[in-house]
């Protein structure tokens, strides 16, 4: 039981580390490159 907790969770985290990427991903396509580096540094 205690597998299938950790795989879940795991695919939880792997489903929210993608989905950020692409919401950066988008991001920088419509915004720029410089405007990311700026949101990124501060």
């Amino acid at each position: 039981m205690d597998e299938t907790v950790q795989k879940s969770c795991w695919g939880v985290t792997a489903k929210a580390v993608i989905g950020l990427a692409g919401v950066i991903l988008l991001a920088w396509l419509f915004a720029g490159s410089e405007t990311i580096a700026v949101v990124a540094a501060s």
